[in-house]
């Protein structure tokens, strides 16, 4: 080897408001691979920056939250990272990004990831959040696969509707359609 092997565990940070992130992002956003938010939960009353406010942060500068992780009764942690290449966009954030275009705060590294999103078809192909997730017709047309998935909690209804959603081959569908019908639990 060359040198010394930097330490790729992403940091763990705690931040007391949305300006404290913010202010860490314009100094790292570049350098650092991702890090892992400590949140203090609500009513716990310790300050701390909340979800919302840190996405609105990591949009702007092409950031997003992934898996979030229980440490104890006041905190819990959430992983976020420069966007990938072929992240997929949700219409919730799409929205949130629009309105921080408009409101002037978006910087040009999150820019950039929109600009990418619109070249190559993942901004118009953006996915409905959970809640609002419409099931597809090859599925509501198959009363085995249909009534496994109402009978699924919500986790595992949403990971069935959004691989399908979003499954560029047939045979990629099929299966899923096949795994469906067979009552398969992805948690």
């Amino acid at each position: 080897m060359d040198g010394p092997v930097a330490d790729q565990t992403p940091p763990t940070l705690a931040f007391t408001s949305q300006k404290s992130f913010e202010k860490w992002l314009e100094r790292n956003f570049e350098a650092q691979a991702g890090l892992w938010i400590k949140f203090a939960k609500k009513g716990s009353g310790v300050p701390s920056v909340n979800y919302a406010e840190a996405l609105e942060v990591a949009l702007c500068f092409g950031w997003i939250d992934g898996q979030a992780k229980r440490v104890d009764e006041t905190y819990y942690v959430q992983r976020w990272t420069p966007r990938r290449k072929r992240s997929m966009w949700s219409k919730i954030n799409r929205e949130k990004a629009l309105a921080l275009i408009e409101a002037g705060r978006m910087r040009p590294s999150g820019q950039a990831e929109i600009d990418r999103a619109r070249e190559d078809g993942r901004w118009d192909a953006a996915y409905s959040g959970s809640a609002t997730a419409l099931v597809p017709d090859d599925i509501a047309n198959d009363p085995e696969a249909s009534k496994n998935l109402a009978g699924m909690n919500a986790a595992n209804r949403y990971a069935y509707l959004h691989r399908f959603m979003n499954a560029k081959r047939e045979q990629t569908k099929a299966k899923l359609l096949q795994q469906l019908r067979e009552g398969h639990r992805f948690y």
